[in-house]
């Protein structure tokens, strides 16, 4: 028996496991599912919408991560983000007191940020480490007419993208993978990828909130590990549609293009925090890109929901690739090139 690669469990395996969770309570009204990347419980006034997320692949600013990728999946569920839990784990013979109140201070200013009460978690020195990991827990709410889930994309439906791909793997391989990128970027190119961070940003809130009330929002997804390819796949098995999409109207910055090129990777399929996949009634996907864009975040229609199944065709013919894992998570298999 081998052992799984890095990255992501594969998703059939996932899902036999996630079909063998006990869910007892009648008030979830959202479980473990593929594509579901966050419960919700209803409380009767309202519903609490609870998302749990590590940060595995970065070192550098990983409080900052932990908050946003959080934050995002609250953000698809029309949710408010309001509560946080993070454990830390730190590397035996490495943490110092600079490591510790570096990560505590990223937590606090994207929390405060984004008006987020770290309200508890946990922190160790953990045998076997080689860098800090950190996973977080969020808490949020929303009201029941505001609830959107990947399960509510319909036939006819336009997709919708804000920002383009992929954002965070940009701000990752710039800034865990700097010295592979020599010779490839300048150094002024190279800060600039490394801010992607922060600008455009690897937040999707703002756009959530944005398109939610310029139009009718029937689903959002945010991709995240394999990237917007692996994003549209979840999508259309959650919904239980087929999804069309157009790979060549995806909008990948010319920055992106040049570092997924120069490290051999496919920005389709490469983690995306960043982007906002959503699905729009059709009558509102004018006015929903319009108001996005009026706020300084671009977005691109890139397909439509189409009728019942649960796949991804590209309108060149033919089913868009699903990621086995994350493009990214090869790069952490190859030997490095020496310092």
């Amino acid at each position: 028996m081998s052992a799984f690669p890095l990255g992501k469990l594969p998703a059939d395996y996932l899902a036999k496991l996630l079909a063998r969770a006990p869910v007892t309570d009648e008030r979830v009204l959202v479980g473990p599912g593929t594509g579901l990347d966050c419960a919700v419980i209803d409380l009767g006034d309202r519903c609490l919408v609870l998302k749990s997320d590590p940060i595995t692949f970065a070192t550098d600013q990983i409080g900052w991560y932990a908050v946003q990728v959080n934050a995002n999946d609250l953000a698809t569920s029309g949710a408010d983000p309001r509560w946080m839990l993070a454990t830390l784990l730190l590397p035996e013979g490495k943490a110092d007191e600079a490591l510790v109140e570096g990560i505590f201070d990223q937590l606090s200013r994207a929390c405060a940020a984004l008006g987020i009460s770290l309200v508890g978690g946990h922190t160790e020195v953990t045998y076997g480490l080689d860098r800090p990991v950190i996973s977080a827990t969020m808490v949020g709410e929303v009201a029941h007419v505001d609830l959107v889930t990947p399960a509510g994309a319909q036939a006819g439906d336009r997709l919708l993208l804000s920002k383009g791909v992929p954002v965070e793997a940009v701000a990752l391989l710039s800034r865990e993978f700097a010295s592979r990128l020599e010779g490839v970027l300048t150094p002024a190119e190279l800060a600039e990828a490394q801010a992607y961070l922060f600008t455009p940003g690897i937040s999707v809130t703002r756009d959530a909130r944005i398109a939610r009330g310029a139009g009718r929002v029937t689903a959002m997804h945010d991709p995240t590990e394999g990237g917007l390819a692996s994003a549209l796949w979840e999508l259309a098995e959650a919904c239980g549609h087929t999804l069309m999409v157009d790979p060549a109207s995806v909008p990948v910055p010319a920055l992106a293009q040049r570092i997924c090129a120069a490290l051999q990777i496919d920005p389709l399929a490469s983690i995306a925090s960043g982007a906002l996949l959503m699905a729009v009634r059709p009558q509102d996907a004018d006015a929903i890109c319009t108001a996005l864009q009026q706020a300084g975040i671009p977005c691109a229609e890139i397909g439509y929901v189409g009728g019942r199944g649960s796949g991804v065709l590209q309108t060149g013919g033919g089913l868009l690739p699903r990621p086995a894992r994350d493009e990214v998570a090869r790069l952490y298999e190859r030997p490095q090139d020496p310092e």
